[in-house]
């Protein structure tokens, strides 16, 4: 018989996630050999991981956001506003490059909602920035120390009535709207019903309705995307997205200067927050793969590199609800790909606390020989082409950069050649090199 989900190990809900991977529910290939380029990628994906065998070569994955925009001479703000021209430009660059695995065009954000919402968590492409860069993050304390308990308490109320109307001009309406826990039964709704027929809430709501709908119309324009890239036999590289609860924190809700602060004066309720946004981040990494088929959550992480905090801060605010948020994916049979970014080498140790053959750490500026010494047989890692010189250097650099990589990460398996960052920028001989003398030399013999 079967097992249900809930009687399986976190080893066999692997396999059943990689089996409904590889199974491409749902797809029509275009052709026989799209089929099995896509299976045999998955295969490369799941030996490289899992490490109990070497995969039939080092897979690649040049590790992007709108660097494929740049290959091809089209600014970000053009295929912020346009999602034909987005999705255009990434058939593109698979096409014509062929990576193992890609990012999503979805992580190019849309002009229209955000426009709509009157979002300020970004200067977007004409909107605060070029037309020419990507959008960049707007940092501030968007929760106040005195919020702390509201945010422990009740963390979607606080994220309805008091985060949104800071981050979204259209939505400072909701800071007057009525808790939910009110609406007990109709005697109580009064309250409810007058807020949300006032003027000011009337608009907030349409600005929603509109945000929404110019979102459903983008999220059109990825899905078919997706949809079709599989069927032609490539690969998404993320299935799912999480964070670590110190990022969340520290990123955009109480900023990077009020964080470090809060290690030092608010330490309680700071491990009170983390802790109630740990479980939060697991179902949002898991929600991830559950529709998508792919048991990849990507997750990248900020705060916790060396020289951000010292060693006892990070075993005591970082690391503990980054790794039960781990183990909880893992649990659920998903594979975590954290992007460490800047240096890991004094976190390296960590990395053995968890299960064997089941993560995927990308490493930025991270002493690789260090790492593969350290984890290598605990986890597949990734990353280190420095991006600087795919920009700036020439094709035989970038070759000879991935050849000491593969000759020493890649020894035995558990190695994803990737670039060190996420690329926003790329020179088409440069990302071929990486590409293409991966897949020539990186073959196991």
């Amino acid at each position: 018989m079967k097992k249900d989900w809930k009687e399986l190990t976190a080893e066999e809900r692997q396999e059943a996630r990689f089996e409904r991977w590889l199974a491409g529910e749902g797809l029509d290939f275009a052709s026989p050999e799209a089929k099995a380029s896509y299976q045999r990628k998955i295969t490369r994906f799941k030996d490289v991981v899992q490490l109990k065998k070497a995969p039939d070569r080092v897979p690649v994955f040049p590790f992007h956001t709108f660097m494929p925009v740049s290959l091809f001479g089209v600014l970000p703000g053009e295929v912020m506003r346009d999602g034909e021209k987005l999705v255009s430009v990434w058939r593109r660059y698979l096409a014509e490059y062929k990576p193992d695995y890609y990012i999503s065009p979805g992580l190019v954000l849309n002009h229209a909602p955000l426009e709509k919402l009157g979002y300020i968590l970004y200067r977007l492409p004409g909107k605060g920035v070029d037309e020419k860069y990507p959008y960049q993050c707007v940092e501030g304390e968007y929760m106040t120390a005195d919020e702390y308990e509201a945010l422990i308490e009740d963390p979607s109320d606080f994220f309805l009535r008091t985060y949104l109307p800071r981050i979204c001009d259209a939505l400072k309406p909701f800071q007057f709207f009525p808790p939910l826990t009110g609406l007990l039964e109709l005697p109580c709704m009064g309250p409810t019903l007058i807020a949300l027929g006032t003027p000011e809430m009337q608009s907030a709501l349409q600005a929603l309705m509109d945000a929404g709908k110019a979102a459903f119309e983008w999220g059109g324009h990825i899905g078919a995307f997706e949809k079709e890239a599989q069927e032609q036999g490539h690969l998404n590289g993320a299935g799912g997205i999480s964070k670590a609860p110190f990022d969340v924190l520290g990123d955009t809700i109480r900023g990077t200067r009020a964080i470090m602060m809060d290690m030092y004066m608010r330490k309680d309720l700071l491990l009170k927050a983390l802790e109630r946004l740990t479980p939060l981040m697991i179902k949002l990494g898991v929600s991830g793969p559950n529709i998508s088929g792919n048991p990849i959550v990507f997750m990248p992480l900020h705060k916790g590199a060396d020289g951000f905090m010292s060693d006892e801060q990070f075993k005591t605010f970082y690391w503990p609800f980054l790794k039960e948020v781990i183990l909880g994916l893992i649990e659920e049979g998903c594979v975590p790909f954290l992007f460490a970014e800047g240096g890991y080498n004094s976190r390296l140790e960590y990395l053995n606390e968890l299960p064997k053959g089941r993560c995927v750490w990308m490493f930025d500026k991270t002493d690789m020989i260090k790492a593969k010494e350290v984890v290598g047989g605990t986890t597949c890692i990734a990353g280190n082409v420095p991006i600087t010189t795919i920009l700036s250097g020439t094709p035989e650099q970038v070759k000879e950069i991935c050849k000491g990589l593969i000759d020493v990460a890649g020894k035995g398996g558990g190695y994803i050649m990737a670039s060190g960052c996420s690329m926003d920028e790329g020179k088409p001989d440069t990302i071929h090199a990486m590409i293409d003398f991966t897949k020539e030399y990186g073959m196991y013999k």
